[in-house]
């Protein structure tokens, strides 16, 4: 594929699905066997596979229900495709021992995607959850 094609990849998965809260479209836009590659050092090894994925999605929701995602830059090359991004959302429910405090929040982070015949194959993911920890634990100490 060409390089907007597989931009183009990244933009609706994130248009079409991500923010309109469509579980059921994941397999539109990943392939089954996708490698999800979590950002941190300290993370857990990579996980494959669709199912992983809409644990993933599952996961996030729940935490913030009304998760909108932005994309701030999307840079491609063959098959790679970088993202950086923003999100906002609504702390909902207990993530990391906090309990929900209501507030709307805003993060960012950078992924890479590997476009393979117009699905994701790969996802590497870097956000600052970090800090979004860090300012949370603030608001309810």
């Amino acid at each position: 594929m060409a390089t907007e094609e597989n931009k183009d990849v990244v933009r609706r998965f994130v248009s079409e699905c991500v923010n309109v809260h469509r579980e059921d479209l994941l397999d539109r836009f990943a392939a089954p066997d996708v490698t999800l590659h979590p950002g941190t050092p300290d993370s857990a090894e990579a996980t494959q596979g669709i199912d992983e994925l809409r644990q993933a999605f599952r996961r996030f929701r729940i935490l913030f229900p009304d998760l909108h995602v932005t994309h701030d830059l999307l840079v491609g090359e063959g098959p790679y495709v970088v993202a950086r991004w923003t999100a906002t959302g609504t702390h909902a429910n207990e993530v990391a021992g906090l309990e929900p405090t209501g507030q709307q929040l805003r993060w960012g982070g950078t992924d890479i995607y590997r476009i393979e015949d117009g699905r994701i194959a790969e996802w590497w993911r870097n956000d600052d959850f970090a800090g979004l920890l860090r300012r949370l634990s603030r608001r309810v100490l």
